[in-house]
């Protein structure tokens, strides 16, 4: 990966809807020579994927909640991992050092509804416990911190 690569990436993390055209009037190539990078860098997996940003709230989703998944003594991580994955509410799932072993970021409509979640996830086998924080606003998220010449 090259410094013009990284220039891509930069370009696409802060605004994934340009076209080949402006992408390499940004980084100083032809659109075809943009095409084939971008590709290259979708095919090596560099690039996992595209997505909308939205407003969780204009969506109905209303609380955000991290949860930390304390996790029994002869459980097996990957079948938790698995039950946490069935979850739609799970949004994100890290595997995490520390008294948790799971760290979730969880949205769901309401308070009642994370109730009901919670309950679920006590429910799943191999887990001893949670730990839930509620976020009360969001600062921001999903920053796309820049990326230097390694």
């Amino acid at each position: 990966m090259d410094e013009i690569d990284r220039r891509l990436l930069d370009t696409l993390r802060s605004s994934g809807r340009e076209t080949y055209a402006e992408l390499a009037r940004r980084v100083g190539l032809s659109a075809p020579a943009v095409h084939d990078r971008v590709g290259k860098l979708e095919s090596t997996g560099v690039i996992t994927g595209y997505h909308a940003s939205v407003d969780t709230t204009a969506i109905g989703l209303g609380v955000t909640a991290m949860i930390g998944v304390i996790q029994a003594e002869s459980s097996e991580q990957d079948e938790i991992a698995d039950a946490l994955h069935r979850l739609p509410e799970v949004e994100s799932c890290w595997f995490v050092a520390g008294e948790e072993s799971f760290l979730l970021l969880v949205r769901v409509p309401d308070v009642a509804a994370l109730e009901h979640t919670i309950g679920r996830l006590n429910r799943i086998h191999g887990v001893a416990r949670t730990r839930t924080t509620v976020v009360l606003s969001t600062k921001w998220e999903g920053r796309a911190r820049p990326l230097d010449d390694r």
